[in-house]
């Protein structure tokens, strides 16, 4: 057969037609499943306002109590996030899932395993009409190795899902510490309207005990009845029950907030304060857009919507063929000394295609589709519950500032109308019975001032957590993240150890 025959039967072969079909149906198997795998860009499902109902002039630090001014408060909180136990098991959880994260990114790496072993084994010979016997020895040494080529990006794809992961857990403890810090706060301030409301409730024992005298002195003259008496008595007694009503609420107040610090009811060391603290401007609440950059918990839903998409990838890219490079290296022989002697390698290639699965990998990839579709969901719920936060908490504290000015009018006329009527009672114009009802009133005004500018404080409060922020904290002592820290600051002390003594010696020998 001559060349140019040849030629023409490998062109009716349809040999390089083949080969370029299939070329070309591989290549765009390759794009369209990296178009599929490729993270997409998550966009909030929620319309966000231009701009929240109301802003303040005032600033806001990242660690927010430190804007209220109360340094009893700074310790307290700082105390919660070293002891509170709670937020121990939300930086455990965060060590969790970087492990998980790193473990999933092992096959992205090649794996090397070592292999050795040794052995006896005897059999039976039959010599000059005589069995007998014989032993033989055989040590052996090996390296295997293996590596998936990722060329769909599914290994990838798991590891990105798993680290997205460990950062989302990483946004739910700076939402739990923030979480926390709101509850101290809360609490705190439970417990010095209480202990005011106490003071309060002394300094009114003291007012009725004394009207009492003057009403008994008024008795003896006759200038008064004896239900006037038993009526102002009968006053005494409902404030001191009250005392123990409010002094039952401070022990329980008390507990809570010794087990957010972490400490034991009864035993926890608080600050003795009694009074309210002034409540500086409104804060900037700022921009939306960027307000929920400020929210750790909608971060973390956020992270979420991204680390399923990536499990979403994964799954499509596992219905593909997967290229395995596999490599071993041995030697053996009958006698230790000789194991190095001889080695003998040897290296493959496999790909395993998935066929029949009874539509298995399609099911997963659907489900995926859903999970994703429910965290997005989830993820515009958060920023929908996250506005309407913000937005209770300006509602609430403008309201509440118009009530406290209110009680506080209502409390001058009582104070006021107090007066004028004992005035009027000692000159017998009047009945004690107007002076008891409005000296009844007048303190129920006094107590509902208190818990009214209580109530303000615990409102502004939860401004500060709606609005979100976050800051460095230190990993809690015993867990992993802080043996790392420990082993990192460890090393740069002995790096700069090394370099100070490098230095030195350096210097010395220029000397």
């Amino acid at each position: 057969m001559t060349l140019h025959k040849a030629k023409k039967k490998r062109a009716r072969s349809g040999f390089p037609d083949s080969l370029a079909l299939l070329t070309c149906v591989s290549v765009v198997l390759l794009v369209s499943v990296s178009c599929a795998t490729q993270p997409r860009q998550v966009k909030s499902p929620v319309q966000l306002p231009e701009a929240f109902s109301e802003s303040g002039p005032g600033n806001r630090p990242d660690r927010w109590w430190a804007a209220l001014g109360d340094d009893q408060l700074t310790a307290l909180v700082n105390r919660s996030l070293d002891g509170n136990f709670s937020l121990k098991a939300a930086w455990d959880r965060l060590d969790q899932a970087r492990a998980l994260a790193r473990r999933q990114g092992a096959p992205l790496w090649p794996q090397l395993d070592g292999t050795a072993s040794g052995g006896r084994s005897g059999r039976e010979t039959e010599v000059a009409g005589r069995e007998q016997r014989t032993y033989e020895d055989e040590y052996s040494l090996g390296l295997t190795t293996s590596y998936e080529v990722d060329v769909w990006g599914r290994v990838r794809a798991n590891y990105d899902a798993a680290r997205l992961n460990a950062q989302a857990s990483s946004e739910d403890l700076q939402a739990a510490a923030l979480s926390l810090s709101a509850q101290v706060a809360s609490a705190w301030y439970r417990l010095v309207e209480q202990r005011a409301q106490m003071d309060l409730l002394e300094r009114q024992v003291e007012t009725n005990q004394r009207y009492l005298e003057l009403v008994e002195l008024r008795f003896r003259k006759g200038e008064a009845t004896a239900p006037d008496v038993l009526q102002q008595r009968k006053l005494v007694e409902s404030t001191q029950t009250e005392k123990a009503n409010v002094q039952g609420q401070l022990e329980t107040l008390r507990h809570q907030l010794a087990v957010l610090v972490g400490g034991v009811p009864k035993k926890a060391d608080l600050p003795a304060r009694t009074t309210l603290p002034e409540l500086p401007s409104l804060p900037k609440t700022g921009v939306p857009a960027r307000w929920l950059q400020q929210r750790p918990d909608i971060r973390s839903a956020y992270l979420r919507v991204q680390s399923r998409d990536r499990d979403l990838a994964a799954a499509i890219a596992d219905r593909y063929p997967r290229f395995t490079i596999s490599g071993r290296l041995t030697t053996s022989a009958a006698q230790p000394s000789q194991l190095f002697d001889e080695w003998l390698a040897n290296l493959a290639a496999n790909m395993a295609v998935p066929l029949i699965d009874g539509g298995r990998r399609e099911a997963e990839v659907e489900r995926q589709r859903a999970v994703l579709s429910e965290s997005l969901h989830n993820y515009g719920q958060t920023v929908l519950s996250g506005i309407q936060e913000v937005e209770d908490a300006l509602t609430n504290e403008r309201q509440q500032r118009k009530t406290v000015a209110g009680l506080r009018r209502e409390l001058a006329l009582s104070n006021r109308t107090v007066s004028q009527l004992w005035d009027r009672y000692t000159k017998g114009t009047s009945g004690f019975l107007r002076v008891l009802d409005e000296l009844r009133t007048q303190q129920r005004l006094q107590r509902n001032v208190l818990s009214a500018r209580a109530q303000l404080v615990r409102d502004r409060v939860d401004l500060y957590r709606a609005l979100g922020g976050t800051w460095e904290m230190e990993p809690p002592e015993g867990s992993a993240a802080k043996a790392l820290v420990n082993e990192k600051n460890m090393d740069e002390t002995t790096s700069g150890n090394q370099e100070e003594a490098q230095t030195r010696q350096h210097g010395g020998s220029q000397s």
